[in-house]
């Protein structure tokens, strides 16, 4: 197997963050993933913003190491997504008549069409269309993994809280903000991370405002952090 090879620049980020934040209290792939959306938007506060289980990570990445399939609502999130190939039918010539047909959302459509090829057990990646989230709830499609990071002001929280809620594993994040560089950075973390990481065990987080506590402490902001 190829060991990846950090760009100098990657390796400089990560420095910077870690003096900037101790995410150490986390288990072991969800702080892979927190460091790597931190390092991909220059953002602190997903530290706190961030919610899932490490099982839920687990479950996605032994499902990605097995080759299972990775679906995104958009060709800006496959784009972010570099060790592996992805589907999307954003889009799709189908995807258009069936959202016109069915009286849908393209996204919507999309999503219908994914399912129809993949079937359960995919990681789906949604980083801009909160109704592609809704879409997947509402299909049931028994995915391994839902990473949803939609951005705006219009219905993005409520997708990504609708999320939370339906019991699915998913990785979400609270606030308005996200994109597709969230969802893709997440899941390259999860692609990235080669040590055989081991179940957290239920009731590995707990979630206030959207902050999170890991055993020993919530994630540290040094003095002088921005």
């Amino acid at each position: 197997m190829t060991v990846r090879q950090p760009h100098p620049i990657e390796v400089r980020s990560y420095e910077i963050l870690r003096s900037r934040v101790d995410l150490s209290p986390m288990p072991p792939l969800w702080r892979a993933v927190a460091e790597r959306v931190i390092h991909a938007t220059a953002d602190l506060e997903y530290a706190v913003d961030l919610v899932t289980t490490e099982d839920f990570l687990v479950q996605g990445w032994s499902a990605l190491r097995a080759g299972a399939p990775i679906v995104t609502d958009e060709h800006m999130t496959a784009a972010g997504i570099s060790a592996r190939e992805t589907a999307c039918h954003a889009d799709d010539p189908a995807a258009a008549r069936m959202a016109r047909a069915a009286g849908i959302t393209r996204p919507a459509a999309a999503v219908r069409i994914a399912y129809s090829e993949v079937g359960p057990g995919a990681v789906w990646v949604v980083g801009s269309a909160p109704e592609a989230i809704f879409e997947i709830i509402a299909r049931r499609v028994r995915p391994a993994l839902v990473v949803g990071t939609p951005v705006g002001f219009v219905g993005a929280a409520e997708a990504k809280e609708a999320l939370r809620a339906s019991g699915l594993p998913q990785l979400s994040n609270v606030s308005e903000k996200g994109g597709p560089a969230v969802a893709a950075a997440a899941v390259n973390a999860l692609l990235y991370f080669e040590q055989a990481p081991q179940p957290f065990g239920q009731g590995a987080s707990s979630h206030g405002q959207g902050a999170s506590s890991y055993g020993q402490g919530a994630p540290s902001f040094e003095q002088g952090a921005p």
